[in-house]
C-alpha cells in the first residue's frame, strides 16, 4: 500500500551537509540522539522544521547570521510540508503574494545545483480554467498584473487548453489563463535542501526536540524552554504550522497567532495506460473547486470543498502528521468534478485518498512579522494551503525583517499586527476557517465581505442604523456601514449582487454623496483608532515631536495632519493629532492601525509614571457630520458660535451637544468637504445621534456610509494609509512635504532619509488619474492594482479608485515610476515627467486613457452639470 506522497528520502542520511547533524538521522541511534546536549545559547532559535522554518534558517544564514538553532519536534519535513501537493503557482490576487511565489519558484529551481539534493523540480506550467465570463474577467485581471512584474502568462481559448492538455473536457469553458513557468517539486525534498544549505552555513539543526514555551522578560525574548533543556536567545521564530497558535499562547505573555486547521483531501491514481508526461501542465478548475497535476504518470487531484472539516479546535493534535481517515463521502463532490473535467479517468485505479491538515487564517492571507507585545518574537505561519508557493519568498522577507529591521517589500497585508487578540477566539477561528477554505476557489469580486465572525465589535448606534437600512462591512472586527438601502429598494437583490461592472448600489451611493455636497449627512466612524497621550510635564510633546514628522507644538485646540515615519522616511501611520491642552494630545488613526500603532508607540516612547499612552478607541463614538448644512445643525444643538471666525478649519473644541457635555468637536471630515467630526463618550452616543437626526430633518439630513466617504476622499485626492500609503511611501512621494517640519531644526524619525531624498529626488510619485474614455455603464470598473501605462510603457499600479459623482468619471490614485527603457532601473520622477506623459489604465487587459494630476491640486475641476463640460485644470509647480 502506498504510504505517503512525498517521502523523506533515504539519501538524506548521506547527502553532504547532513552527516554531522546531532539527530537519529545522522547515524546515531534514537537513544543517542535524545542524549545530545543543546547549545546553551544562540542568537536565533527557530521552531519548526518544515518549509517555513528551513527557509527562514536558509535566508538568515545567507544574510550572515550564523548563530542559529532550528528545532523540530518530530522529523524534518514531516508535518504539512510532507503532504503538500507540490504545486508552485504564481497566479495570486495580491501583488506581494505574486512576488513571494515568483521568488520561491526561482529559488527552488536552483536549489539542486546549490545543495546536491534532488528536489524533483519540473517546469510544467499551469492552466487556470474559467467556466464563466466573470471567472475569465478575474483571470484577465491577474494576467495583466503578472505580465508587468515579469511573470509570463496569457489568456487562451478552450481550443488551446485542449492542445496543451488533451485529456481535459473543455466544452463548458469560457477561456483560461496559461502560466508557463509554474512548476511542481517535492516539497519535503525542498525543505531538506534548504536545511542542508543552512547547515553548511553554520545553522545547528535538532529534530525530536519540542519547544515547551518561550521565555520572556520585560517584554523581550530571553530564551526557549525545550524538553531537553533551555537555550538563551535574542530572537525566536515561530514556524510551527498548525501548532503555532497554541505555541503562541503557551508563553507567560501570550501571543495571538490566529490560525486554525482543516482537513484537506486529495487522491492519487495509478499511471494512465499512456502515462502522463512529467511536464504535463497543472490544472486549476476553481469553478469546479479542484486542482489536478501529474503524479508519476497518473493523477494527483484535490480541492477546496464547500463544507470543510475543521480539526484540532481543542488543541489535541499529533506530534507528527500521520494520514487522517479517508472520507470518500466528503470527497465525492470533488471527485465528481474531476470526472466531469477528465472523463477518461473513470476506469483508472485510485491508489489512495490522502487526508492531511492544512492551516488557514481569518482573511486568507499568511501571517508574518514581529509580535506587537514581545520584542524579538517573530512568526511565519498560516499559509492557507500555499506554503510551498510562498515558502521561499516568505522566508526571505522574514529574514530581511529580522536582519535589517524591515523587509524589502511592503508586507502590511501579511503582517501579524493586522490582527488583534479579538481574532484569537477558538470559536471565531473554527467558524471563520469553515468560510475561508471554500473561499480560496470562490469568485471574489471587489468589495466582498466575510459572513462569519460578524457583529464582534459594534458601535452603540448599530441597532439604530441597522433598522434604517444600513448594509455592513467589517474592518478589524468592527462593523462599519457601507451604505443605507432606501425602503423602496430590494434588499435581498443588493446583498446578492456581485459584479466587476457597475454595482447595484451605484444610485444609492450617488444620493448619499449628493446629500454630503448639498445638505448634510451623518457617517458613523466609531471604528477609527483613538489614542490619548498625556504627561505631567513636556514629556508628551517632546516624545511626539520625535515620533511624528509634522510640528505638534501648536496652540491648544489645533489639529495637525502628520505622519509617523520609520528610519527610511516611510509611513508607519498617517494620522491626525489634536492638542487638547499643554500636556495632552488626542490621536486619530485608521481602523486597522490599532495594534500596529500601539506597538510602534510603545516601542519608541519612554513610558513611565510621567508619560501615559492610553487606547481610548472604545470610549468614544465618532460621528462625521458632512455637508454645507452641518454648521446649522451643530449651531442649533450647541447654542455656540460655529462660524469660521470662532471655529476655524482644523480646530478642536470640547462642547455640549444637546444635553450631552464633553463632546470633542473637530472641524474636519476626512473628505475635503465642510463639516465636523464629533467624538462622543459612548454613554451619550445614542442621545447625540437622535438629536442630530431630529434637528437635521429641516436641513435634509440623512445617513451615509463608507462608500460615499471613499468617493468623496478620492475625488479630492485624499490618500489613505494601508491603501495608498505604506511603510515604503514617504511624504515627498505623495506631495506632502508641507507636512514635514524640515525648517524647525527638530529631529524626528526618518528626517535624515527625507533630507537625502529631497536632495536626490524621488523615484515614484502619487498621482491622480481621471479616466477619459471609460463608459461607467458598460465597461469594467477599476478597483485597485490596475497597471498604469505612461506613453505605452508600464509605469506603476493604482492603489485605490472610486467613481466621482461630481466629475461623472472614474478616479484612480496610484504611483508613477520612471523605468529606464534600456536597463529597467528606476530613475528620478519629476513633476514635469508626470505632466508630460500620456496615460492609460489597464483594466483586465483593456486600456483606458486617463489624465494625471499631482497633489496638491488647488482646483481640480470646475463644477458643471454636464459631463462633457467638466474642465480639468492644469497643474503647475509641484
Amino acid at each position: 500500500m502506498f504510504y505517503r506522497l512525498l517521502s523523506v528520502v533515504q539519501r538524506q542520511r548521506t547527502s553532504r551537509g547532513w552527516q554531522n547533524w546531532p539527530s537519529a538521522r545522522s547515524g546515531a541511534s534514537a537513544a543517542e540522539a535524545h542524549s545530545v546536549a543543546l547549545p546553551a545559547q544562540a542568537q536565533v532559535v527557530i521552531c519548526g522544521g518544515g518549509i517555513m522554518g528551513t527557509s527562514v534558517a536558509y535566508h538568515l544564514s545567507k544574510m550572515g547570521w550564523k548563530d542559529i538553532v532550528l528545532l523540530e519536534q518530530g522529523r524534518l519535513a514531516a508535518g504539512s510540508t510532507r503532504f503538500c501537493a507540490g504545486i508552485i503557482s504564481t497566479a495570486r490576487h495580491l501583488g506581494i503574494e505574486q512576488k513571494m511565489a515568483d521568488y520561491s519558484n526561482k529559488l527552488y529551481q536552483q536549489l539542486e545545483q546549490e545543495t546536491g539534493i534532488q528536489t524533483g523540480y519540473i517546469r510544467t506550467g499551469s492552466i487556470f480554467l474559467a467556466q464563466t465570463q466573470d471567472r475569465l474577467i478575474s483571470l484577465k485581471r491577474i494576467n495583466s498584473r503578472l505580465n508587468v512584474i515579469g511573470i509570463p502568462s496569457e489568456i487562451i481559448s478552450p481550443k488551446k487548453v485542449a492542445e496543451l492538455h488533451p485529456l481535459l473536457n473543455v466544452h463548458d469553458l469560457a477561456g483560461a489563463m496559461h502560466v508557463p513557468e509554474d512548476a511542481v517539486v517535492s516539497s519535503a525534498d525542498v525543505a531538506l535542501a534548504l536545511a542542508s544549505a543552512a547547515s553548511q552555513n553554520g545553522v545547528q539543526i535538532y529534530d525530536r526536540t519540542s519547544v515547551v514555551h518561550v521565555m520572556i522578560k520585560k517584554g523581550e525574548v530571553t530564551g526557549v524552554e525545550t524538553d531537553k533543556g533551555q537555550i538563551e536567545c535574542q530572537y525566536f521564530v515561530n514556524c510551527a504550522g498548525q501548532w503555532a497558535y497554541e505555541l503562541g499562547l503557551s508563553n507567560e505573555e501570550p501571543i495571538s497567532i490566529p490560525l486554525h486547521a482543516c482537513e484537506h483531501f486529495y487522491l492519487l491514481t495509478r499511471p494512465l495506460e499512456t502515462p502522463l508526461q512529467s511536464n504535463t501542465p497543472n490544472i486549476v478548475d476553481a469553478d469546479g473547486r479542484i486542482y489536478i497535476r501529474n503524479w508519476q504518470g497518473g493523477i494527483l487531484s484535490g480541492g477546496f470543498e464547500k463544507t470543510p472539516k475543521p480539526i484540532f479546535t481543542e488543541g489535541k493534535n499529533q506530534l507528527e502528521i500521520h494520514n487522517l481517515q479517508e472520507d470518500w463521502d466528503h470527497f465525492e463532490p470533488l471527485l465528481s468534478s474531476l470526472l466531469r473535467r477528465m472523463p477518461d479517468l473513470e476506469t483508472l485505479e485510485i491508489m489512495k485518498l490522502v487526508n492531511c491538515p492544512e492551516t488557514f487564517t481569518p482573511d486568507m492571507r499568511c501571517i508574518m512579522g514581529e509580535s506587537p507585545v514581545v520584542k524579538g518574537y517573530f512568526v511565519l505561519a498560516g499559509m492557507n494551503s500555499a506554503g510551498l508557493s510562498f515558502g521561499g519568498g516568505a522566508g526571505r522577507y522574514l529574514a530581511e525583517w529580522m536582519v535589517h529591521g524591515y523587509p524589502s517589500e511592503n508586507v502590511w497585508e501579511l503582517d501579524l499586527k493586522r490582527f488583534g487578540a479579538l481574532q484569537s477566539s477558538r470559536t471565531f477561528l473554527r467558524h471563520r476557517v469553515m468560510e475561508v477554505m471554500p473561499l480560496l476557489y470562490e469568485l471574489k469580486v471587489p468589495r466582498w465581505d466575510f459572513q462569519t465572525g460578524r457583529q464582534l465589535r459594534t458601535s452603540p448606534l448599530y441597532d439604530r442604523l441597522d433598522a434604517q437600512g444600513a448594509r455592513w462591512m467589517e474592518k478589524h472586527g468592527f462593523e462599519r456601514p457601507k451604505y443605507f438601502v432606501p425602503p423602496d429598494k430590494d434588499l435581498l437583490a443588493l446583498e446578492q449582487s456581485k459584479t466587476f461592472y457597475k454595482p447595484d448600489w451605484f444610485d444609492i451611493v450617488e444620493s448619499e454623496v449628493k446629500c454630503c455636497k448639498e445638505a448634510v449627512c451623518v457617517i458613523d466612524m466609531s471604528s477609527f483608532t483613538k489614542f490619548e497621550i498625556t504627561s505631567t510635564g513636556d514629556q508628551a510633546l517632546e516624545s511626539l515631536q520625535y515620533l511624528f514628522s509634522n510640528d505638534l507644538d501648536v496652540p491648544v485646540g489645533h489639529i495637525v495632519h502628520t505622519g509617523m515615519l520609520n528610519e527610511g522616511g516611510g509611513y508607519e501611520n498617517d494620522c491626525s493629532i489634536a492638542r487638547l491642552n499643554k500636556r495632552s494630545f488626542f490621536m486619530i488613526s485608521p481602523t486597522d492601525q490599532q495594534v500596529h500603532s500601539w506597538a510602534w508607540l510603545k516601542k519608541h516612547m519612554q513610558l513611565d509614571s510621567n508619560l501615559l499612552l492610553e487606547d481610548v478607541t472604545w470610549k468614544y463614538t465618532a460621528l462625521n457630520l458632512i455637508g454645507p448644512r452641518a454648521v446649522d445643525v451643530l449651531s442649533e444643538l450647541s447654542y455656540a458660535p460655529i462660524t469660521p471666525d470662532h471655529f476655524p478649519s482644523l480646530f478642536c473644541k470640547e462642547m455640549s451637544v444637546g444635553y450631552a457635555n464633553g463632546i470633542r468637536v473637530m472641524s474636519m471630515t476626512h473628505t475635503g468637504e465642510p463639516g465636523f467630526m464629533l467624538y462622543i463618550p459612548i454613554e451619550y452616543a445614542l442621545h447625540v445621534y437622535n438629536e442630530v437626526m431630529s434637528v437635521g430633518q429641516k436641513y435634509g439630513i440623512r445617513n451615509a456610509g463608507y462608500y460615499a466617504l471613499r468617493s468623496l476622499r478620492i475625488e479630492k485626492f485624499f490618500a489613505f494609509w494601508g491603501q495608498d500609503l505604506n511603510t515604503l511611501t514617504t511624504p515627498l512621494e505623495c506631495g506632502r512635504e508641507s507636512r514635514v517640519k524640515f525648517e524647525k531644526g527638530l529631529d524626528f524619525i526618518g528626517r535624515d532619509a527625507l533630507l537625502q531624498q529631497r536632495q536626490n529626488g524621488v523615484y515614484k510619485r502619487l498621482a491622480m488619474f481621471v479616466l477619459d474614455d471609460h463608459d461607467t455603464d458598460l465597461d469594467l470598473w477599476p478597483w485597485w492594482g490596475e497597471p498604469i501605462y505612461r506613453n505605452g510603457l508600464y509605469a506603476g499600479k493604482t492603489t485605490s479608485s472610486a467613481y466621482s459623482y461630481t466629475l461623472e468619471r472614474h478616479v484612480c490614485l496610484g504611483f508613477v515610476h520612471n523605468f529606464s527603457e534600456d536597463t529597467g532601473e528606476e530613475q528620478v520622477v519629476t513633476a514635469d515627467f508626470i505632466n508630460r506623459g500620456e496615460y492609460e489604465i489597464d483594466i483586465a487587459g483593456q486600456r483606458f486613457q486617463a489624465k494625471a494630476r499631482l497633489y496638491p491640486v488647488a482646483s481640480l475641476y470646475t463644477h458643471k452639470r454636464r459631463k462633457e463640460d467638466v474642465e480639468l485644470s492644469d497643474l503647475h509647480g509641484k
